[in-house]
């Protein structure tokens, strides 16, 4: 599977037009419905490779820009959601020097 190319599982004449937000690989149990005795087994079964978790993110990124960014009329979840992501991320990579600015009581 080159960069840019149809995923291999893909066929035009079954499965129709192309969405990126879908996976065209073999179903399996959906993550939420996964008993926790399962989850090993579950996890062994998927691909790990650079271009599987690429695909993951992708699609991930498609199923929420098709659900958020993309109707016809787009209320301010996403745009709230970028903005609480960004002031997390932030958050995180400034954490260091924060938490040297506690408030400490010296008895």
């Amino acid at each position: 599977m080159g960069l840019g190319d149809y995923p291999k599982e893909y066929d035009r004449k079954t499965h129709g037009p192309y969405d990126p937000a879908k996976y065209y690989g073999k179903p399996d149990t959906p993550f939420g419905d996964v008993k926790l005795i399962e989850l090993p087994a579950w996890f062994a079964r998927r691909t790990k490779s650079p271009s599987a978790f690429m695909g993951l993110w992708s699609r991930a990124w498609w199923r929420w820009q098709h659900k958020y960014m993309q109707p016809r009329k787009v209320g301010v979840a996403p745009f709230f959601q970028i903005l609480i992501a960004n002031m997390v991320f932030f958050y995180a990579i400034n954490y260091g020097r924060i938490s040297r600015h506690r408030n400490y009581k010296y008895h």
